[in-house]
């Protein structure tokens, strides 16, 4: 067979920036959570929207949470146009009362519940010694206690579910440090040590808990707190993430579908990183092209001292 070209001069494609997935366009069954109940907290707007659409789109019926009732009434008639069985319920995640009255409206409904997605948190810029220690404080009740209260308030119904499931969502801010971000970067890994001490100890009773680590994500809450030259700075963030473009609310979504799916019923205890690559991202010393003339340079040096020396020996 005749090669169009050399092997060895094998033409180079130009890197090009992978694009999103359609976002119609999902690897499961659309009935591959039916006969489930999913509560999401904070699932009234941005990424918790998301989630519960593309939970309900799989099938399962949503509980959606949030603070303001029009909020939550706008959320509901959101999914309820996809043809997603949708209730909202109001107040706060943390109160504990409140964590359990939800539960309560669940099992009334449905019996039981079977996912439940803590996507309830609070952020916003601030410099470590501008932030206040009720600011700080604030964060840690939402983030951090919310989920603790709402796993704790949730763990006896998940119990008679035949596959209980916990998402915490987390974030990335806490792998290494992120600037002006001490209280949602503290808060957010609490909440990682929470799942995998909850995996371990409510492993026996069948409930998997699992956390989904979203990278910069666009259209959300966090990208328009970057203030009047968001743009440019979403830019700036694009260059250091690996896969080129910014994250999608679908993508998490997806995330989020695995790990309550079938698909993950031996994953537990783990955080899942949605971010390209984004967190461990560090900025190219040497172009690519120079360290591919230099490689190549030195694997030929090589063969040739390797060469050289075999024919000494002859």
């Amino acid at each position: 067979v005749r090669l169009p070209f050399s092997p060895n001069t094998r033409p180079t494609p130009p890197l090009q920036a992978p694009q999103p997935m359609s976002k119609q366009l999902s690897p499961f069954k659309d009935d591959v959570l039916l006969q489930r109940a999913a509560l999401i907290t904070g699932g009234s707007s941005g990424i918790g929207l998301e989630i519960a659409k593309q939970l309900g789109l799989h099938g399962a019926a949503v509980f959606v949470t949030g603070r303001r009732q029009e909020v939550l009434d706008s959320a509901c008639k959101e999914l309820r146009a996809e043809g997603i069985a949708a209730t909202g319920l109001q107040g706060d995640v943390r109160s504990a009362e409140t964590c359990e009255r939800w539960v309560a409206e669940v099992e009334r409904q449905f019996g039981r519940l079977d996912v439940l997605v803590n996507c309830a948190a609070g952020n916003f810029l601030a410099t470590a010694e501008e932030l206040s220690q009720n600011g700080f404080k604030t964060v840690m009740e939402i983030d951090t206690v919310g989920t603790f209260t709402m796993c704790r308030a949730a763990f006896p119904s998940l119990r008679k579910s035949p596959a209980p499931s916990i998402i915490n969502i987390s974030a990335t801010l806490q792998y290494g440090a992120t600037w002006y971000q001490v209280h949602a970067s503290a808060a957010k890994a609490a909440v990682d040590s929470l799942t995998r001490t909850l995996a371990l100890e409510w492993g026996a009773f069948g409930v998997r808990v699992n956390g989904v680590a979203p990278g910069p994500i666009e259209g959300t809450a966090g990208m328009t707190k970057l203030g009047p030259g968001a743009g440019a700075m979403q830019q700036k963030i694009v260059g250091s993430i690996p896969l080129g473009r910014m994250g999608t609310k679908w993508d998490i979504g997806m995330a989020c579908v695995f790990l309550a799916s079938p698909a993950a019923s031996f994953v537990t205890g783990d955080t899942l990183v949605v971010d390209g690559a984004h967190w461990m991202w560090k900025p190219q010393v040497v172009p690519r092209e120079a360290v591919s003339k230099v490689s190549r340079g030195v694997e030929k040096s090589s063969r040739d001292v390797g060469v050289a020396g075999a024919r000494s020996k002859l």
